[in-house]
């Protein structure tokens, strides 16, 4: 805001066109909106000021300040859509006319969403309690909590960006080696992940994640050949969000499984996997994220078919060699269960998984 009021002092009359292209201007809606979206984001300004004469009379930085307010609520500046509007005010102290932001009715759910959001990612575990109990009541805790989960996937599924899941799979086939890293509430979907791909590609390695100093020694050959793929969910964590820093300022490539365009994982990564995620009480619900991770690992092995099957059939050799899983059969026998293929009475050491 206040590279945009110094250079609205220095020149309130300046064309939008021309303003954009200032590298400070165009810092900060990079800041706001990525580098990627940059230029969507100034075309739809353009457009909207070009279709409402009015607006043309405003300053330039009003105009941009309005217009990065909608955008931080993911709200489109497109008159016809009605989300929100950029409305001419005439600001008599600075004897000019500027550009203020207003939300249109339509707008209003995807403010609400918004803060939602906002508030949500904020919360600790006792306010997450307090909320779980005001919305939820102990008959409808089943039904309710798997009906969200269900909403969850399909949530993904509607917003996920397919050419993103398309550079993901890319991404992980050309890598010399993969790194994937989750804390918390997120560890058990990194060893899954971390456990699958080792059938599919090489040199595969979940992070150890007990310290901050031991993330950074698995991480020190890390480099521009790699990839490490960053999984966290609100309350996001900072060794992860620290760890995908280090790996970036290696030029590694970094892809996040996280649930926003504004979670802080975005920052160093190049390739976002959207998936939705939401509270029950204390438990973050990480379904969605899971069918991702599982759309991942079904895309990579459709990918490497011959290479996957003869890891498969490697291993069941193995498996039958060491006995690692029972091809005893249960039969039933009256109110007993008794294995076929075992010394009667000698139980089965091991049950397989």
């Amino acid at each position: 805001m206040a590279v945009q009021n110094s250079l609205a002092r220095q020149d309130q009359s300046m064309k939008l066109s021309v303003y954009l292209q200032n590298d400070a201007v165009k810092k900060q809606i990079n800041q706001v909106v990525g580098g990627k979206n940059g230029t969507r984001f100034i075309s739809s300004i353009v457009s909207a000021v070009q279709s409402t004469p009015a607006l043309q009379e405003c300053t330039s930085p009003s105009i941009v300040n309005a217009a990065l307010l909608g955008e931080a609520l993911n709200l489109s500046p497109s008159p016809q859509l009605g989300q929100f509007y950029m409305v001419p005010f005439d600001n008599k102290k600075k004897g000019c006319k500027e550009a203020q932001f207003q939300l249109g009715y339509k707008g209003y759910p995807g403010f609400q969403k918004a803060l939602e959001e906002l508030v949500r990612n904020k919360l600790n575990s006792i306010q997450r309690m307090e909320v779980t109990y005001g919305r939820i009541s102990q008959s409808e805790i089943l039904e309710t909590v798997l009906q969200s989960d269900i909403d969850k996937i399909k949530m993904t599924l509607a917003d996920i960006d397919h050419k993103a899941f398309d550079l993901a799979i890319d991404t992980l086939l050309n890598a010399r080696r993969v790194y994937v890293i989750g804390i918390r509430s997120c560890a058990p979907l990194a060893s899954f992940l971390g456990f699958y791909l080792n059938l599919v590609c090489d040199n595969v390695s979940v992070v150890d994640v007990n310290s901050s100093s031991e993330i950074f020694e698995q991480l020190i050959r890390i480099n521009e050949h790699d990839v490490i793929i960053g999984i966290s969910f609100p309350r996001y964590s900072m060794r992860t969000l620290k760890a995908l820093e280090f790996a970036s300022n290696r030029k590694a490539t970094v892809i996040t499984l996280t649930d926003s365009v504004h979670s802080p994982m975005t920052l160093y990564s190049s390739c976002n996997l959207i998936a939705r995620s939401d509270m029950a009480s204390i438990v973050d619900s990480l379904v969605a994220p899971l069918s991702v991770i599982n759309a991942l690992v079904v895309a990579l092995c459709m990918k490497k078919q011959k290479e996957v099957i003869t890891t498969l059939e490697t291993l069941e050799q193995i498996w039958d060699e060491y006995q690692v899983y029972s091809k005893d059969e249960l039969n039933m026998v009256g109110d007993r269960v008794e294995l076929s293929g075992n010394e009667k009475g000698k139980p089965e050491k091991d049950n397989g998984r």
